[in-house]
């Protein structure tokens, strides 16, 4: 059947183009990288694209998004997501678990524990995805953080040894692939240890070839014998292996160390090329061909897809590309969608075998797997000081104070009103103040007559495209204004590890702490309840 395929025809299942899980065009958050209704279909009715992948959206949405993209396809597409933390990650109602890094901290503890969560984490996501119609998992991040100043991989790292995160990953790849899903392990060959975002430049590793095979490979090696799927390439420069090219485009790293070293046979997946540590060098469309050169089987995320589609299909006329490489990418292509069980048919409609009326509502975020992403955040919480701490009605003239720091106001998809970070404070008279880098300044004031016992919640965790994962100004700022005056009641830490450990050194010890790996509703339901002493019937 490839044989018959036009050359456009089997360029385009190399590509996966990026859509909204939303129903409708004006639901639409990220105009310059999801496409209208319109143009998304003719991508995959028209041009023949090989798979989307979605952000955004609810469950039961993506469950009928998902049947109507593969309505519209030429040929059965991979659906994928970026689920590094369950399905319920990116799609609301469905399971929501903690980051990785909180199943490496009940590791320091219980390594058998650890491994058990690793793989129901790994299981309870492949059975939600297949649910909704996705079959392809971005996940696991097999990356080691040895650098608490990585802005990009931060938490959603297994941890900060080879060790455990190529145990965990593993473990993971082992629950998933109990199921008809695609596994990924990235950042190839690891982008643990670097301090620069690659959505926004590239990164360079300094390390030598001994370094990279002692610390960045050896996770890589245990996900590839799990049986990860596919391998996702990172965007950085690698100066040891390539001194011209990031790994995206280096067929020294892709095919030298990736296929022929490590062995690994399934798919090579570029990360996104709309990343600027790629687009901004060498643009999308050039970026496709280079990345196809290097080996790539499937090229993510172009900002332009016909173009980048086009511009592949001109490197195979010119004789840069060989048609025989490409055939042998969509023959990969193909078989990893036979697994997952799409059935490619020549020049017919797409058959697979997820149908609107094969979808189960029912197996998302049941009891089981609500209370196995409830246990991970329990068991990898971090505390002290006087616990619990007891909420004193304040003078007349004076306010408790629930000051809660995030990033970013605006993206802060995780507070709401009704979340437990604004909701239970307010059950015991706290204030709600609510601020972020540009709203958080501190006013000039702040002599006795203003004391307002204070209830500090931070929200920091590294993010695509912030640049950062420490300590924003805002919240060093407020941290240090609060333990002058005497107001810090208490600190509730959600997301990065580091963050606590540049609080505690200058944390009173009467001070109460709470620190949490998640930042979602559940996760600020468990830390808070520590901190006031709440059982499980709602007492204090």
């Amino acid at each position: 059947m490839i044989d018959n395929l036009s050359l456009p025809e089997l360029v385009a299942q190399m590509f996966v183009v990026r859509a909204s899980g939303c129903l409708f065009d004006h639901q639409i958050r990220y105009p310059e990288w999801e496409p209208t209704a319109s143009k998304l279909r003719y991508y995959l009715e028209n041009l023949g694209v090989g798979g989307v992948i979605l952000v955004g959206g609810s469950a039961a949405e993506l469950a009928v998004r998902s049947h109507q993209l593969q309505s519209w396809a030429k040929f059965p597409l991979l659906l994928a997501a970026d689920i590094e933390e369950g399905v319920g990650q990116r799609f609301g109602g469905a399971t929501w678990f903690g980051p990785p890094m909180a199943i490496a901290e009940v590791a320091r503890h219980d390594s058998g524990k650890a491994d058990r969560y690793a793989e129901q984490m790994g299981a309870v996501t492949a059975i939600e995805a297949r649910a909704i119609g996705l079959n392809w998992i971005f996940a696991p991040v097999v990356d080691v953080n040895n650098n608490p100043d990585n802005p990009v991989i931060n938490v959603r790292a297994f941890g900060e040894t080879p060790e455990i995160v190529g145990k965990l990953a593993a473990a993971f790849i082992r629950g998933a692939g109990q199921h008809p899903v695609l596994t990924t392990a990235k950042h190839f060959p690891g982008h643990g240890d670097t301090a620069v975002d690659s959505h926004l430049e590239l990164p360079v590793l300094p390390h030598s070839p001994a370094r990279l095979t002692e610390v960045e490979l050896p996770p890589f090696v245990e996900a590839i014998a799990a049986g990860a799927d596919a391998v996702m390439s990172a965007h950085l420069l690698i100066p040891a292996w390539d001194a011209e090219f990031p790994a995206t485009l280096s067929r020294k790293i892709l095919i030298g160390k990736l296929r022929e070293e490590l062995g690994f046979e399934g798919l090579i997946v570029t990360d996104a090329l709309v990343m600027g540590a790629i687009a901004n060098k060498y643009g999308t469309n050039e970026a496709a061909v280079l990345a196809a050169e290097a080996g790539a089987d499937v090229l993510l995320m172009p900002l332009d897809p016909e173009g980048a589609i086009l511009a592949v299909c001109e490197a195979v006329t010119q004789g840069r590309l060989s048609i025989s490489q490409i055939k042998e990418s969509v023959k990969r292509i193909w078989s990893a969608k036979a697994k997952v069980g799409l059935l490619v048919k020549e020049k017919e409609k797409a058959v697979n075998s997820t149908s609107i009326e094969s979808i189960d509502l029912g197996l998302l975020a049941n009891p089981q797997a609500r209370a196995t992403a409830a246990d991970i955040l329990r068991d990898s919480l971090k505390f002290g000081g006087s616990l619990p701490l007891v909420a004193k009605k304040p003078p007349e003239n004076q306010l408790l104070r629930n000051l809660i720091v995030v990033d970013d106001v605006l993206g802060c998809e995780f507070l709401g009103n009704h979340t437990p970070a604004i909701a239970l404070p307010e059950q015991f008279g706290y204030e709600l103040q609510l601020i972020d880098d540009r709203t958080g300044a501190i006013a000039e004031n702040t002599g006795a007559e203003h004391f307002s016992p204070t209830l500090l919640q931070i929200f920091i965790r590294g993010n695509c495209f912030r640049g950062s994962a420490g300590l924003t100004e805002a919240a060093q700022d407020w941290f240090k204004k609060l333990l002058k005056t005497g107001e810090l009641q208490a600190v509730l830490i959600y997301g990065s590890p580091y963050v606590l450990e540049q609080f505690l050194p200058h944390l009173p010890p009467s001070i109460p702490y709470v620190f949490c790996f998640g930042q979602m509703p559940a996760a600020q339901s468990l830390a808070l309840e520590l901190l006031f002493g709440i059982n499980e019937t709602g007492n204090a």
